[in-house]
């Protein structure tokens, strides 16, 4: 029990920036990427980060896997309320085109010098099984993701 402890001390203390996977494995779009680029990344992945080329890389937003339903259904499918129009701006044929019209510009990401355990603390408060993670300008450099946080744990207990 005590080498489980230790574990899980290690474990919890390991830094995000030491167990990111390779950036290049990232589902990554430019904000002036297309729709049907989009579409493409979400037929084999459940997001799309979204970043802004033209200043280094850094995180704009998020596409996740079911925002596709905004953007696919008729505009007059939506439910609009007052402050709801978003989602009807957000379809194809209301007019989006590009990525920076589909995303949400609120992705949750955590800073690459923060804790696995921050990063769990994190996932736990806002109900997520998935961070951006940036570096201190802001620019996108990896993901971590509950699968990669389990993975890690196992590996430090074997």
């Amino acid at each position: 029990m005590k080498e489980l402890e230790t574990a899980i001390a290690k474990y919890h203390a390991m830094k995000l920036k030491d167990i990111l996977p390779p950036i290049d494995s990232l589902p990554v779009l430019c904000t002036d990427s297309s729709v049907m680029d989009v579409l493409e990344i979400l037929r084999t992945r459940h997001h799309v980060w979204v970043i802004n080329c033209k200043e280094d890389g850094k995180l704009i937003g998020v596409i996740r896997y079911l925002d596709v339903i905004n953007f696919i259904m008729p505009p007059e499918k939506h439910s609009t309320f007052i402050g709801t129009t978003r989602t009807v701006l957000m379809s194809i044929q209301g007019g989006a085109e590009i990525a920076s019209e589909v995303m949400e510009k609120s992705a949750i990401k955590i800073n690459h010098n923060k804790s696995v355990l921050d990063a769990l603390e994190k996932m736990k408060n806002y109900n997520l099984q998935l961070l951006a993670v940036v570096d201190d300008e802001n620019r996108l450099i990896g993901e971590i993701s509950l699968r990669i946080l389990i993975n890690k744990f196992l590996d430090l207990c074997f």
